[in-house]
């Protein structure tokens, strides 16, 4: 037996329990991991709630993103052994123990934390593929990032420094625009202002190159107004859970281009892909090149209170529940 989150009906945190359930057995294609950390974004928030894009069945164990030890191997794994440190993306990852599959499972690189790599896979592949891959950032160009000071703001800060971007970070307040300067930002805008397209012409006045938006709502036109002309618009999230509607006479007369970023598409579709992205990730770690941005860590019992918190936009960068 083994511990383990479980959501029996939508709601906010509050109503999640904490029961004992079978430990899982893996399959010949599985890797058995006994958690250490677990990341969890905003959208876990959304999707215990029942407001999220789709809907899991209930009862379900929420929690993706992971960090912990091989426990067992099934007979058709050949990447990794018992003992090794992992991270990487399943489900019920709010757990004792997890099975994962090898295109979703990852080496943690030497000297990175538990709490760290919890926080990887997700954020930092979306922003790689965001990007790098979807927005064809490059350097010198000026990138827009709204809702930086999050787990998903802070990854795409860090990416766009490696890849020699100047960023702008949107906050909406102090002390989150001083966590994206502290990521790497090279400016900050303070977007819950009346005026804050004219702050942001002021930091930029020949336009965007590329806007990286988690965040949708009431945000989103007065971002894609400030693109320059062929700059890229990166539909990544609604965090404000409300989803934009645009004129689409708007990129026409600026001639850009609105882009969707569906990493979890991408992954569930196209696994080979996943690895390509974290080949990318541990080389940039390796080399140092990408400075991964701190998290916020809480005691894996703190559940409630934690995401209680990450609803109520009082957490800076990726939360991590550390068991």
């Amino acid at each position: 037996m083994m511990r383990a989150v479980m959501c029996e009906t939508f709601g906010p945190p509050s109503g999640l329990k904490e029961v004992e359930v079978p430990k899982p057995v893996p399959g010949p294609d599985d890797i058995l991991v006994e958690v250490a950390a677990t990341g969890l974004g905003f959208a876990t928030g959304l999707i215990i709630q029942g407001l999220y894009q789709f809907k899991p069945t209930l009862p379900f164990c929420p929690g993706g993103e992971f960090a912990g030890v091989v426990a067992e191997c099934g007979a058709n794994v050949t990447r990794f052994r018992p003992g090794d440190r992992v991270f990487g993306q399943s489900n019920a990852a709010l757990a004792d123990f997890l099975l994962v599959r090898e295109p979703q499972c990852f080496g943690i690189p030497p000297g990175t934390s538990d709490a760290l790599a919890a926080s990887l896979y997700g954020n930092y592949l979306t922003a790689i593929h965001g990007l790098r891959d979807r927005g064809q950032l490059a350097a010198g160009e000026t990138l827009l990032v709204l809702g930086a000071s999050g787990g998903v703001g802070t990854a795409a800060v860090a990416v766009a420094k490696t890849l020699g971007a100047r960023v702008i970070a949107g906050a909406s307040t102090a002390a989150k625009r001083e966590v994206a300067l502290a990521c790497g930002a090279d400016a900050v805008v303070d977007y819950t202002q009346e005026n804050w397209r004219a702050a942001l012409n002021d930091l930029c006045p020949d336009g965007l190159d590329v806007v990286y938006d988690p965040v949708g709502g009431d945000l989103a036109e007065p971002a894609l107004r400030s693109l320059a002309e062929g700059g890229r618009f990166l539909v990544v999230g609604f965090a404000a859970g409300e989803i934009p509607k645009i004129a689409l006479n708007l990129p026409l007369l600026k001639t850009a281009a609105i882009v969707g970023v569906n990493w979890g598409g991408l992954s569930d579709a196209h696994p080979e892909e996943n690895v390509r992205l974290a080949a990318t990730l541990n080389e940039w770690l390796a080399a140092g090149t990408l400075v991964p941005a701190p998290v916020t860590e809480r005691p894996a019992a703190a559940f409630v209170a934690a995401m209680e918190d990450q609803l109520a936009g009082r957490i800076t960068g990726k939360l991590v529940l550390v068991r």
